[in-house]
């Protein structure tokens, strides 16, 4: 079976939500700034409910925040 990577777009949308940092999306989220520096570079594909949660904050579907593509 070929390997899978979770891409994501966390970053430009905490951008584009008046620039919320790493620390305040790992505080809304419940999880540390590291978890959120893992995900947002790809080391780290976070569970589906905290898919669902970073998503939520958002205010987007998952899809327009995680990306789920083969590994080149």
């Amino acid at each position: 079976m070929e390997k899978m990577q979770i891409k994501n777009n966390i970053r430009k949308l905490r951008f584009f939500h008046d620039e919320l940092t790493q620390e305040q999306l790992a505080v809304k989220v419940g999880v540390t700034r590291q978890t959120i520096i893992a995900i947002e570079n790809a080391k780290y594909a976070p569970s589906l409910d905290l898919a669902f949660r970073i998503a939520h904050v958002f205010g987007s579907p998952l899809e327009e925040v995680f990306i789920y593509e083969p590994k080149e």
